[in-house]
């Protein structure tokens, strides 16, 4: 039989539906390239001012926690302004290779929380930013009181 698949050992040909499924399989991409924390950075506030976020302020988390090397947060003027943000952010993570991207917050659009891995971005309504304020928790710290002598 020329040109037959054949089954384990070559001991005969395999049946029908062992011919579709070994065509059908595919292997897993050996190398899944994943943009780093910086590159992942630089797409995203390019998104962000491409989208005409408003107030965009970049935290810088290294060695301080473990959830993530960069928090983006920025505003959006309406919902639907930080809603189309937010999809334009993700759309263009997804094609750059940041496939495991998380999303909290799309249907209500107040605070969509992106969690892109080693940077999390926050696209907030503006009322919704001054009551988390979430650039006091998280920038560096401000020595306060008095000098020592």
């Amino acid at each position: 039989m020329a040109g037959a698949i054949t089954g384990a050992k070559g001991k005969g040909p395999l049946s029908t539906p062992a011919i579709s499924r070994a065509t059908r399989r595919v292997p897993a991409s050996v190398s899944r390239t994943r943009p780093d924390a910086e590159e992942t950075l630089r797409l995203v506030l390019a998104r962000l001012d491409d989208m005409k976020a408003e107030d965009i302020v970049t935290i810088d988390l290294r060695g301080k926690t473990s959830i993530c090397d960069y928090m983006v947060v920025s505003s959006g003027r309406s919902q639907r302004h930080v809603g189309a943000t937010a999809d334009h952010v993700l759309k263009d993570l997804h094609a750059a290779g940041a496939h495991n991207v998380r999303v909290e917050g799309m249907p209500h659009c107040d605070w969509v929380l992106i969690d892109a891995g080693d940077v999390i971005v926050h696209v907030f309504r503006p009322e919704v930013r001054a009551l988390y304020n979430l650039e006091k928790m998280w920038a560096p710290a401000r020595h306060h009181g008095r000098k020592a002598s």
